[in-house]
């Protein structure tokens, strides 16, 4: 007995070992460090800087010495005859002797080793994967802000839904505690059955809200956790408030930010877009150098009639040369030019469409501006309205249960007020929402 409670115990102490390991909790700051080192495409974004790095190695790699060995084993199972003059074998003039030149069996063993000596292409090649190495860089740097824009919407949006369904349950408690009141005062008939009613609908709405706030509350769980990296249905919490993080995210020198377009890392994903382009340029322009080369091979020549070339008292022959192999590009018929040329255009092309980025970036910025700014002005606006709305409500309440107001006014002061909080929880998340928008179009992060 004392052995299986043991045995019990251990299983539940790593049942709950297991469930710990399985719960997470975040601030926003914490939610955004996790995900950019678990979100999918930040860890695929990460596998592309390894794989322009492997890449560059391989195109200089390709401008250094090659080394390759070979090994030949031949055996004739008939070996190829050939005819000689009879007269050199004693034989009369006119006729042949059939002869075997060789042996049966030969190996060769060898090794080469080439150098490039020029090749205007590798030169551009080398300049390339550089290029290609600096353009990962930049994707992982827009991925990682694309990636913290959605860890932030996907923080704020939970945050929205927890403190949505606080305040619906909240009012539903106070709803229930109005309609409790209002059908006692209708049984003594001092209320008409209309109030109860108007009450009533209400509720109704308010807790059909509250399923669907239920529901929303749970997808946004979930797509938080996707974000993040995690397994959907992990149980993850948030630390942070919704209104405080408001506040946190209220920067006006943010809207002060030098729009410096060269800054943004659009412009230096666009840029790096014309450097290619360059780039194969100059490798069509390369196609008019020659390119030279340089090899030197060695090696030893084994013969026998029978296989003993793993015995000592094999004779093995050396053998090596070296040499120096130039190809010069003389006529292609235009080829060549008309490459050049077509390179050229897509340089222009390149340029166009960077000034096109640049333009579209200065909009987007001032955009981005303006929405953060009435983002702003807006939470102001709001929580001054939910403000009224609660004192109007307040009003019509004591006005109701006192006599001297009705169920309608009491009923429309009510839904004022549920779309004012609506509005102002809205409002507060809009603001960290533009803010997060303004700072990845100008890759900058405030706090």
């Amino acid at each position: 007995m004392k052995y299986k409670l043991i045995i019990l115990l251990s299983f539940f102490l790593s049942g709950l070992s297991f469930a710990q390991e399985n719960d997470y909790s975040f601030s926003l700051q914490e939610a955004i460090d996790f995900a950019l080192e678990n979100n999918r495409e930040a860890k695929n974004a990460n596998r592309d800087i390894e794989i322009a790095e492997k890449e560059k190695w391989e195109t200089t790699a390709t401008g250094l010495p090659q080394i390759n060995g070979n090994i030949d084993y031949q055996n004739w199972i008939k070996q190829q005859v050939s005819l000689i003059p009879g007269e050199i074998a004693g034989g009369e003039p006119g006729t042949f002797v059939p002869v075997v030149f060789g042996t049966q069996q030969t190996m060769n063993l060898g090794a080469t080793v080439n150098q490039l000596l020029f090749d205007g292409s590798y030169l551009v090649g080398l300049q390339a994967a550089k290029v290609y190495l600096i353009i990962s860089e930049n994707s992982k740097t827009k991925t990682d802000l694309d990636v913290r824009n959605a860890v932030i919407n996907s923080y704020g949006n939970v945050l929205l839904a927890e403190e949505s369904l606080k305040i619906v349950n909240n009012n539903i408690a106070i709803l229930e505690k109005n309609l409790e009141e209002t059908t006692k005062i209708y049984e003594n008939g001092l209320e008409e059955q209309e109030s109860v009613e108007q009450l009533q609908i209400t509720l109704t709405s308010l807790k059909s809200y509250q399923s669907n706030n239920i529901r929303l509350k749970d997808l946004a769980y979930k797509m938080f956790n996707i974000t993040l990296g995690l397994d959907v249905d992990s149980n993850t919490s948030l630390t942070d408030n919704l209104e405080i993080l408001t506040i946190r995210n209220i920067s006006l020198d943010l809207l002060n930010t030098d729009e410096n377009v060269e800054n943004t890392i659009d412009y230096r994903i666009a840029s790096n877009f014309m450097e290619t382009r360059e780039l194969l340029l100059k490798l069509e322009k390369n196609a008019f150098l020659p390119t030279m080369n340089a090899f030197l091979s060695a090696g030893y020549n084994g013969f026998s009639d029978e296989f003993t070339f793993t015995t000592t008292n094999q004779q093995w022959f050396g053998q090596a040369y070296f040499g120096i192999n130039m190809s010069i590009p003389i006529f292609s018929s235009g080829l060549r030019n008309a490459s050049v040329q077509r390179a050229k255009i897509e340089v222009d092309k390149a340029k166009e469409e960077l000034s096109e980025v640049e333009q579209q970036l200065k909009f987007q910025i001032a955009n981005a501006k303006s929405a953060y700014q009435f983002a702003i002005d807006d939470y102001g606006n709001k929580k001054e309205n939910l403000n009224l709305a609660e004192r109007i409500e307040t009003k019509n309440e004591t006005k109701f249960f006192e006599g001297v107001g009705s169920s309608f006014d009491l009923r429309q002061a009510q839904t004022q007020l549920y779309s004012s909080q609506d509005d102002y929880l809205r409002a507060m998340l809009d603001v960290i929402n533009k803010k997060t928008e303004l700072e990845t179009i100008l890759n900058t992060i405030h706090n």
